[in-house]
């Protein structure tokens, strides 16, 4: 064989091989959440907003609600749940809030990213309200309460009789430009 088909058989490899990764890291973020579907890993909710129709509470049954936070690296906040624990009946309506403090200098604004353990019961908690719907701006030394409004879908299966709901705390100020977060901060200052 000779070397120009050599080389062409190479650069057809290589050509092939960089499509193929190409392609690879477009398919990620669905093979992400279908691996996260199979294994537990990463509980995504699904079901938020407004509920239209009426919840039948099941006085029969109680699903242990756990609260729990954590922090990106570089988050110097103090955030956690007000209440670690609750045991609520499924379709009962369930208000909480998390308590969160800036004890730095600079304004800042977090976002907090939700996520359900087991995964399996990430479908049967509906989040109506929550803090981690949107953005988080907070002033330099300044503490909030973030509210939250959740409840256990009656139809929960038996074998799901404690869950955990895991927050985690990230610093977006640098993401948010300059103008957008003094907005940001008038716009939370208007609703209190």
């Amino acid at each position: 064989m000779s070397r120009a088909a050599d080389t062409r058989k190479v650069v057809a490899r290589l050509v092939l091989g960089t499509v193929l990764m190409f392609g690879f890291g477009f398919a990620m973020v669905p093979i992400y959440d279908v691996f996260c579907q199979i294994t537990g890993l990463n509980g995504k909710i699904s079901r938020t907003g407004e509920v239209n129709e009426p919840i039948e509470v099941v006085h029969s049954r109680q699903v242990k609600v756990r609260f729990i936070s954590s922090f990106n690296e570089n988050m110097p906040w103090e955030f956690g749940p007000k209440q670690a624990v609750y045991r609520v009946n499924p379709g009962q309506m369930q208000q909480t809030a998390f308590f969160a403090r800036n004890p730095t200098s600079k304004n800042m604004v977090a976002q907090a990213i939700p996520s359900v353990s087991p995964a399996e019961a990430a479908q049967y908690l509906h989040k109506v309200n929550c803090f981690c719907f949107d953005r988080q701006p907070l002033d330099a030394g300044a503490e909030a309460e973030m509210p939250m409004v959740f409840f256990i879908d009656p139809k929960i299966p038996e074998h799901l009789d404690s869950i955990t709901l895991s927050y985690t705390l990230f610093d977006i100020t640098d993401q948010v430009e300059v103008a957008d977060t003094q907005t940001v901060l008038n716009e939370k200052r208007s609703t209190l």
